[in-house]
């Protein structure tokens, strides 16, 4: 590793950016386990070949917030190979490095006596390996404590975390060029854009303010698809020269300018395909950044030991040779994309030296089809493909959402920096204003449950007096029937579940000579049926009452209704059952 390229231009810094490595993504899976770390291993090689001063990472390094002893270790393994040197550092940190760096340390690894470190790591968490726990620690402060990498970008966030976050600054130096690395860790916080305090670096007589070159990483969500979890281009402070943004995984590296606010925006995207989707599916770069003075020059690489991925859309309905009543013709048109994405990603990677099964990835909109089993489909597909089990995936044209969706103007949405203390008072006078309501609508509606309620009562009244019962005496011998007598004692034991038992009809069984005056055995059962219809009659009413005095008193606040419900609860059981006593 010759040093002409370090020592040919003193004053320029040369970085080089990488975001969301994701190491240790499917692990598990026998043909992708490699895949990150091969794709990690050919950045450090990048870096190594054109002589950078330190390489630059935009978070998410590792795909778990607790990785596993496997990807640990790889890890370890790859930056010690090519962070590990006796090259020199030919740049300064002139900052206060205990403010940059929260661990025991408290410096820059490379100037450990106890370590070479010729290419030094720089890189902030993401929302994948971001700090936890009691003693909030990351994945990221193991390769810390080893010296492997410089971990900033770390806030702690006191109580709920609302309130002001103060964003230091590295500050670096080589010859005549001054570099202020801001850093931004992935924070869970949809106020993110009212929460910062940037730290300008002091006016010295040999660097004014305006000769640092300042540079901002960060990793948070960039696609406005829900407002209040991204950050707006337009919030972030205007003295900002380059902004390396993470987290969003389509490679977007060519630096873009954002009107009206004087800095570039470079998107170097994932180095591995976690989503397969179209985003993911244009070729992966890496970005090396020349810094003279406050100019800067980029210079995008491709990264060539990621795996192949092909993406297609289909549309089925629009398939002039499928039809919707014949499932084998949809089959058919299916394995034909599937073969020439084959084919696409075969012709395109034949100059390689060791070819890589593709990722395929088809989206179907299946509306007016029906859909077919994709694991049975890519079971032929098995060594052919990297992910034969999810080759299709299916969905539905959402012409009606996004009609809807086309009607709200940007500047109707709700945006994280509108929610300021009026606004959410308002809010919160609103959301009692309709609670306010609702409860009134259930108190009418319980005032015309309750007069339906007397209503019934008034009509089971006038049946039971209109009815009425033969009463028997204590003294009187009955003579019942075998069959009578099992249907009457279970009256009795299913009047004694609602009320005493003292309280149902009684009837005495002193023998079976059958004297008595009570009549004919068939008068007999008629009078047990009546016994038995106003038991049950007394024992629907009385539970219909209480319900609804139930019902009242959770939803009213109103002591007078409850007080009107109970007492036609209770003058209602009181008259059925003094008849049923009668």
């Amino acid at each position: 590793m010759g040093d002409s390229t370090r020592e040919g231009d003193g004053n320029t810094l040369r970085v080089l950016v990488a975001t969301d490595c994701h190491l240790g993504y499917m692990e598990k899976d026998e043909v992708r386990r490699l895949d990150s770390f091969h794709a990690f291993e050919e950045i450090c090689s990048i870096a190594d070949q054109k002589q950078v001063d330190f390489i630059l990472l935009g978070g998410d390094l590792f795909h778990e917030n607790k990785p596993s002893r496997s990807t640990l270790v790889k890890t370890i393994e790859i930056l010690r190979r090519y962070c590990l040197n006796d090259q020199p550092v030919q740049f300064q940190v002139v900052s206060d490095q205990t403010v940059n760096f929260l661990n025991i340390f408290g410096h820059v690894n490379y100037e450990d006596p106890h370590f070479n470190v010729g290419l030094p790591v720089f890189t902030i968490h993401g929302n994948h390996d971001d700090p936890a726990g009691v003693d909030n620690l990351s994945a990221i402060d193991i390769l810390s404590a080893c010296n492997l990498v410089n971990y900033f970008g770390k806030m702690v966030l006191g109580g709920s975390g609302v309130g002001q976050i103060t964003v230091n600054p590295i500050l670096i130096r080589k010859g005549t060029t001054s570099v202020a690395l801001y850093g931004l860790g992935n924070i869970r916080d949809e106020r993110l854009n009212r929460m910062f305090q940037w730290m300008r670096p002091e006016t010295q007589e040999s660097c004014q303010v305006s000769d640092w070159f300042n540079i901002l990483v960060l990793h948070q969500n960039r696609i406005k698809t829900n407002p209040k979890n991204a950050i707006n281009e337009h919030f972030l402070p205007r003295f900002l020269d380059f902004v390396i943004w993470g987290h969003e995984h389509e490679c977007l590296v060519d630096p873009q300018e954002v009107s009206g606010m004087g800095f570039h925006i470079t998107q170097p995207g994932s180095s591995v395909a976690t989503s397969l989707i179209d985003g993911e599916a244009k070729p992966k770069h890496v970005l090396l950044l020349e810094i003279k003075g406050t100019e800067y020059r980029p210079t995008k690489i491709p990264l060539k030991s990621v795996r192949p991925f092909e993406y297609a859309e289909v549309i089925l309905k629009d398939e002039t040779d499928i039809d919707p009543n014949d499932q084998l013709s949809v089959l058919e048109h299916l394995d034909k994309v599937v073969r020439n994405l084959i084919e696409k990603c075969s012709e395109r990677e034949a100059s390689r030296s060791e070819l890589k099964l593709p990722l395929v990835r088809i989206k179907v909109d299946y509306s007016g089809f029906m859909t077919i089993n994709p694991q049975r489909f890519g079971q032929k597909y098995v060594g052919k493909v990297a992910n034969p089990q999810d080759i299709l995936i299916f969905s539905k044209s959402a012409t009606k959402r996004q009609t809807l969706e086309g009607k709200i103007d940007d500047s109707e949405r709700l945006r994280p920096e509108e929610l300021n203390q009026q606004n959410i008072e308002a809010l919160v006078a609103e959301s009692n204003l309709e609670r306010v309501k609702e409860r009134s609508t259930h108190s009418k509606e319980n005032l015309q449950m309750r007069s339906s309620s007397q209503s019934l009562q008034d009509t089971l009244d006038k049946s039971t007096s209109i009815r009425g019962l033969n009463s028997f005496s204590d003294e009187e011998d009955t003579q019942i029937p075998s069959s009578s007598r099992s249907n009457i004692r279970g009256r009795k034991r299913s009047a004694g579940a609602s009320g005493s038992l003292h309280d149902a009809p009684r009837i005495t069984k002193t023998g079976t000579s059958g004297r008595g005056r009570g009549g004919s055995s068939g008068s007999l059962k008629q009078t047990t049926l009546d016994a038995t219809m106003q038991v049950r009659h007394s024992e629907r009413s009385s539970a219909t009452v209480r319900s609804i005095a139930e019902e009242v008193d959770s939803l009213s606040s109103d002591e007078s209704e409850k007080y009107e419900i109970n007492e036609v609860m209770d003058s209602s059981v009181t008259r059925n059952y003094g008849n049923l006593r009668r």
